[in-house]
């Protein structure tokens, strides 16, 4: 019997993206079964190709609670650790769907390796199994034997083939259609994030607490934790899109993939999870940065102070080996949500930092307004 080869594959749910004057749509799902979320509520679309039947049902009480948008923007140091809370804890109830297909692709992909590995393995063994039947003569004497071994070779090579096509297809496609005024907002957006992934230093503040300056006879009233970190545009593996997401590499969490409507936390295909744009408290500004170590090239020093300093800002003279320390404007970005998102970063470019926050706020403000 020839050798065979039949893997029935999932469908794996797109997701289309409409932003529009009228509002912004979310639709998950396949040709034929679809499920919309946009502000008017949630609607399922059921159809069959070729017989021109559709159905559309609005489920009841679908429509979405309006976006809380008195969020607090002068966030303020309570803790000492800065960190998100458990991702697990984090995801959106309107993005559980967009995390269902990921979860679904991965899962798919993962069985689809295992198979590509037997599917090898079984190659190998029926070159060998040619060979011998060389060795040992019987394949000379029925010729039937190598030719049926030759065949199976075929159907297990082609395998190999269409299975690496399913692997690569074992993801969620990400469609986007952009209104012309939402799209100009977008683009400079990403833009000025490109500009300030160019920033010489980026940090992730990971730890910060108050300090008695006149006990530590120093100008600094607050110290902090923090780690360099780049920024940079990826994408996450199982989604794929004509757009890469902004990337914020995170020190201690998850990183934090920014995509049109949505931003995903991930650590692994394991451990993500997906918040809505317009949930995030987005709060650019600046601090005053007592910078002991090398100033950034692009950073501008914009007083100075001492290593020992009075109250009134003069040197305490008690320490004769006393020297001056620049102080610098850094720019600063805080991520927060109410389900638990905490993250904060700061920038050796200023200007680029408040460039990007403009730009953001200006187009998180569609998303504000307009529930989806």
């Amino acid at each position: 019997m020839a050798w065979s080869y039949r893997k029935r594959i999932k469908i794996i749910p797109g997701v289309h993206l409409n932003f529009s004057k009228r509002g912004i749509s979310t639709s998950i799902g396949v040709k034929g079964a679809s499920i919309n979320f946009s502000a008017s509520g949630t609607t399922i679309n059921t159809s069959i190709p070729g017989l021109g039947l559709s159905n559309r049902y609005k489920l009841p009480n679908s429509n979405r609670s309006p976006v809380n948008n008195n969020f607090n923007n002068s966030p303020s140091l309570s803790e000492n650790t800065i960190f998100s809370a458990d991702i697990h804890e984090i995801t959106s109830q309107n993005m559980q769907g967009i995390k269902e297909s990921i979860i679904m692709a991965h899962q798919q992909k993962k069985e689809l390796q295992q198979d590509l590995q037997k599917i090898h393995r079984t190659l190998a063994t029926t070159k060998i199994k040619k060979t011998l039947s060389y060795v040992f003569l019987y394949g000379l004497i029925n010729k039937d034997i190598p030719n049926t071994l030759n065949i199976d070779i075929k159907a297990q090579q082609e395998a190999i083939h269409q299975t690496k096509i399913q692997i690569e297809n074992s993801c969620v496609s990400l469609d986007i259609e952009f209104d012309s005024e939402i799209k100009r907002k977008f683009e400079n957006m990403y833009e000025s994030f490109k500009k300030l992934t160019s920033s010489h230093k980026i940090w992730d503040i990971t730890s910060a607490h108050f300090q008695d300056r006149v006990a530590m006879r120093s100008s600094a009233s607050t110290l902090v934790s923090k780690r360099e970190v780049k920024f940079s545009l990826q994408s996450i593996p199982y989604l794929k899109s004509d757009f890469q997401a902004m990337y914020f590499k995170n020190a201690n969490g998850a990183d934090l993939y920014f995509y049109p409507t949505f931003i995903v936390m991930y650590t692994n295909e394991n451990n993500f999870a997906i918040i809505g744009i317009d949930e995030i408290n987005f709060h650019q500004s600046y601090v005053r940065f007592t910078e002991t170590g090398t100033v950034p090239r692009d950073s501008k020093v914009i007083a100075k102070t001492w290593a020992k300093v009075n109250k009134n800002g003069t040197p305490d003279k008690r320490f004769k080996a006393n020297y001056q320390i620049p102080i610098v404007r850094y720019g600063k970005i805080q991520l927060t949500t109410q389900t638990g998102v905490n993250e904060d970063y700061q920038f050796s470019n200023y200007e680029l930092t408040e460039e990007f926050g403009r730009a953001f706020k200006e187009y998180q403000a569609e998303f504000r307004s307009k529930a989806y």
